[in-house]
């Protein structure tokens, strides 16, 4: 029998043993054959005289099926298995640059080889143009910013979220262009 007693309430993860509430189930063993159905009982006293636990796979079949296995040795299975794909996914950052419409032409330079810079490591780069004062009149000024910063990468990224206003300031989202 199992480490995992009668008492013992899992909230998380397929139910176990004791916790399976159910009068019948379908069973499958150890090596992946199907026993067909019988009493949640006999499957636990089956599952106990092979060292192993009856787990509950498919609770929501008529009826649920159960399968022998042993419960520590399948978590320990899937929490690797999680950890690896985990470690293989890749996940993309949203960097920002910020710019006033009067950036001057050294200060573009700095900021277009930023946003070029993070589009290469593949993250995504927010264009923020902040507009003070009287800015707010001549919100074209950004637009043209918006436009010449996307100019200059249109090589390396594609937009993805269009100038727009939000507040007191402009935002453009651009991605990396994506190989196929």
């Amino acid at each position: 029998m199992s480490r995992y007693s009668k008492r013992e309430e899992k909230t998380s993860g397929p139910r176990i043993n004791h916790n399976i509430r159910v009068p019948r189930v379908l069973v499958i063993d150890e090596n992946g054959e199907q026993l067909g159905q019988m009493a949640t009982r006999d499957a636990l006293q089956l599952a106990g005289s092979r060292g192993l636990d009856l787990i509950e796979v498919a609770a929501n079949a008529k009826p649920p099926v159960c399968r022998f296995a042993d419960f520590g040795k399948m978590m320990y299975e899937k929490k690797k298995k999680d950890s690896k794909a985990k470690k293989n996914s890749t996940v993309i950052k949203v960097k920002e640059v910020k710019l006033t419409p009067s950036t001057g032409v050294h200060d573009f330079e700095v900021k277009r080889k930023q946003a070029e810079k993070f589009l290469e490591k593949g993250d995504k780069v927010k264009i923020i143009i902040r507009f003070r004062g009287r800015e707010m009149a001549h919100k074209d000024q950004g637009e043209i910013m918006c436009k010449r910063i996307f100019e200059v990468l249109r090589e390396i990224a594609e937009i993805e979220v269009r100038p727009r206003m939000d507040g007191r300031q402009m935002t453009m989202i651009i991605a990396p262009i994506r190989t196929k």
